[in-house]
């Protein structure tokens, strides 16, 4: 037996601020649309990750996602631009990845980086 994908989901009224952020802020696309369920992915290879935390690191909060980007700046200016708020960060953490925390529409607490 092997597990072959993880995915997150997240409550929501509002697909269309999930449209907003995840599709057109960080650029995922819509690979599943059932009116219920919206599904956003990426073309990239990915394996399957789960991780539990105590903190979120550097004494920062627990992230409810993850997302590793090809271009942490970029999606930093396009997000800014936008008028979300950047909770923490950009930051160079000593375990090897460049970061920043923003909130969805929904609450919850994204964690984008990239591995330096």
């Amino acid at each position: 037996m092997a597990v072959k994908r993880i995915v997150t989901n997240i409550a929501t009224t509002d697909p269309e601020a999930a449209r907003a952020f995840y599709g057109d802020l960080l650029g995922m696309p819509v690979v599943m649309d059932m009116g219920w369920i919206v599904t956003f992915a990426s073309d990239a290879e990915m394996r399957p990750q789960l991780s539990v935390m105590s903190e979120g690191g550097s004494g920062t909060p627990v992230p409810d996602l993850s997302i590793e980007v090809d271009d942490l700046e970029a999606v930093h200016e396009r997000l800014a631009t936008a008028g979300v708020a950047i909770e923490y960060g950009p930051v160079d953490e000593p375990w090897g990845v460049r970061r920043f925390f923003v909130r969805d529409p929904f609450g919850r607490l994204v964690n984008i980086l990239v591995h330096a």
